[in-house]
């Protein structure tokens, strides 16, 4: 049977159809990779240039340094947060991470300051990295050897571990009577996913010039030999603590190894073993800080800012919430920022 006309232009059409069909599929595909590939270069360029944008109005901000009062002070350091390396080139800067390199500076910068007449440290803290805890201790000893200024010290909501250890630089510390103190002792956290990487088919090979040279890698087992290392670097790190507080709070070290179980203490608690002075609110310290030391009642307390303006700090929030990590980043961060092998003055 013969195909009418009809039929034949049917049939045509109906090539077309899945032709355009095609087309429009291939289309739409290239149409999606190509999206694909510009959000991912967007994104990328726009992460590039944030972080570029932020350097430069950190680095603006930067120069122009600390500006000290020119009336008499008493120079406020606030130990808030972790206790750690400042990172200017984190996604936007607040009022509660500790500024390491601010402070070191402001120190330095007091001690030839004629019109500074002491340093309160504010510390709620769980404490941090056993090196910025200490550097910053050495620098308080000696701003009062050059100076012979007092320093006193006021515990907030908690003063655990590196924000104690800092505090034994303190003549006298008030307590806020909810303070959680003391945490006195050593960490290294390690974090082993070899089960993880078995699960998935992943072996870790570490190539070394030595038997001990990748011990903590997160895909082997630690040796014996390896703990023993590691356990040396702690105990080497909690004498020195001991030392320290033996030290600033006039005990022998035999009571203070007996508080320094690693235990957290209340105020009370911590007023009874004689770890702090008293307990009381700011307010309550400041004037007697002010009274003990012949200050005028007006006397200003004066905490430096390194100052990124609000709008950046929304900018970046903003920018960090449009951009989620991924399994891959999340699982990343929480090895290194839980098992990064760091000695630390720090309370879980």
């Amino acid at each position: 049977m013969e195909a009418s006309p009809s039929m034949f232009l049917e049939e045509i059409a109906m090539k077309a159809k899945q032709i355009v069909g095609i087309v429009i599929t291939g289309i739409v595909i290239i149409a999606v990779g190509v999206t694909g590939v510009l959000s991912n270069v967007l994104e990328s360029q726009f992460a590039a240039e944030q972080t570029s944008f932020l350097d430069t109005l950190w680095n603006e901000e930067m120069e122009e340094g600390i500006v000290l009062p020119e009336e008499d002070f008493v120079g406020v350091i606030d130990v808030v947060g972790e206790i750690g390396p400042s990172s200017y080139s984190d996604l936007y800067y607040t009022e509660s991470t500790y500024n390491h390199s601010l402070y070191m500076e402001y120190i330095d910068m007091m001690m030839y300051a004629d019109n500074n007449k002491g340093i309160m440290l504010y510390v709620d803290s769980p404490g941090g990295t056993v090196y910025e805890s200490d550097e910053l201790y050495l620098k308080l000893m000696e701003y009062k050897e050059v100076t012979g200024r007092p320093v006193w010290a006021y515990f907030a909501s908690e003063a655990c571990s590196g924000g104690y250890y800092i505090a034994m630089a303190a003549d006298r510390i008030y307590a806020n009577r909810n303070c959680w103190t003391g945490s006195i002792g050593v960490v290294i956290s390690l974090m082993n996913v070899q089960g993880l990487y078995e699960k998935l088919g992943i072996e870790e090979i570490d190539i070394t010039s030595g038997a001990n040279k990748a011990m903590g890698a997160a895909g082997a087992e630690l040796t014996q030999e390896q703990y023993d290392i590691l356990q040396s670097l702690v105990d080497e790190a909690y004498d020195q603590f001991v030392g320290i507080v033996a030290e600033g709070r006039a005990m022998d070290e035999a009571t203070v190894r007996a508080l320094a179980d690693g235990r957290i203490y209340s105020a009370k608690q911590a007023l009874e073993t004689d770890l702090i002075d008293a307990i009381g609110s700011y307010e309550e310290e400041v004037a007697a800080f002010i009274s003990e030391e012949d200050l005028a009642e007006d006397i200003t307390f004066y905490a430096p800012e390194a100052e990124v303006s609000d709008i950046m700090s929304l900018f970046y929030y903003a920018a960090e919430k449009i951009t989620p990590k991924s399994d891959t980043e999340l699982a990343t961060d929480i090895i290194e920022n839980n098992g990064n092998g760091v000695l630390k003055y720090y309370a879980e």
